[in-house]
């Protein structure tokens, strides 16, 4: 399978081809299943003379499909009631599409080789990170940003190029333009840590939310809302995706950092969603929670899923 993203370069033109009370939707069917393609996908926009033109509904396409189709293409409109093929008929695009009219001997060697520069792109993009410390008291120098480091150190070990990001305010908009403009830089991963609590300040989960609505995001703890400074029901962490990046939103405490890290290591690792990865990060910070809280004697407000 090759997909290619079409650049919004979507339109196919048909030129050498004589219609007289043809179907258009049975045009557009036949197109459609020659190259290999959902039928409500294509549509024909216009036919002036001797050209029609087709709009592909679709932002990619597997280059395979549609290789080299254009003699079968024609020969199988030609068939179409109402519809006449001239002798020099073709099929012609400005992006993508014109493969269509390629010899797909000549072409195929081509393809395959653009194909495996398109994955060891992919690769390399996947394996860029970026770093967000987020908090007031980190932004102001009140104390120390030990987190971004020890991501850093970690994920560099594990074959990642990684960027420490400016940290951030607790700004909901500044955070979510900040994960937006990762993902548009081409940031495969993109880690977060800290503005996740139960204080009304902490916007973290909320900004990967406005970016991903579908964002998994569960929480380690909970409290009872109104009590104290817990304005918010309780603790959360979030994995949402972006374009092509995965957001992962952490606590602020390093050590936290440190057990969340090591569960989303492994899970890149084995190519986990993002439902499994949020899944098994939470869990690995509710047992350390549950630990600690034990240490000193004390219990936590809670009613999450142990699973």
């Amino acid at each position: 399978m090759a997909e290619f993203d079409l650049l919004r370069k979507t339109e196919l033109r048909i030129e050498g081809v004589a219609l007289q009370n043809a179907n258009l939707n049975e045009i557009a069917a036949t197109v459609a299943d020659m190259l290999g393609m959902q039928r409500d996908s294509i549509l024909v926009t216009d036919v002036q003379g001797k050209t029609l033109t087709i709009d592909v509904l679709e932002e990619s396409v597997d280059a395979y499909d549609i290789l080299g189709k254009k003699d079968g293409l024609l020969q199988k409109l030609s068939k179409l009631p109402g519809v006449s093929i001239t002798e020099n008929a073709s099929i012609c695009s400005e992006g993508m599409l014109g493969w269509i009219a390629l010899d797909s001997r000549k072409a195929g060697p081509a393809l395959r080789r653009s194909a495996s520069i398109a994955e060891e792109i992919r690769q390399r993009l996947t394996k860029r990170a970026i770093v967000f410390s987020t908090g007031f008291e980190v932004a102001s120098g009140q104390i120390k940003d030990a987190n971004t480091p020890t991501i850093r150190q970690r994920l560099e070990a594990e074959g990642y190029s990684v960027t420490p990001g400016p940290t951030l305010s607790d700004d909901e908009l500044l955070i979510t333009a900040s994960l937006r403009q990762a993902a548009d830089d081409g940031y495969g991963l993109v880690i977060t840590t800290g503005g996740v609590g139960a204080e009304v300040k902490d916007r973290t989960i909320e900004a990967v939310l406005a970016l991903d609505p579908e964002a998994a995001t569960p929480y380690i703890c909970k409290y009872q809302q109104g009590t104290g400074r817990h304005l918010k029901d309780g603790v959360r962490i979030a994995v949402g995706q972006a374009f092509d990046s995965l957001i992962v939103a952490l606590p602020g405490p390093n050590d936290e950092v440190k057990s969340g890290l090591n569960v989303l290591v492994k899970g890149l690792a084995s190519g986990s969603s993002k439902d499994v990865l949020a899944r098994d990060i939470a869990r690995a910070l509710r047992k350390r929670l549950q630990v600690k809280m034990k240490r000193h004697g004390q219990g936590v407000v809670s009613n999450v899923d142990r699973s």
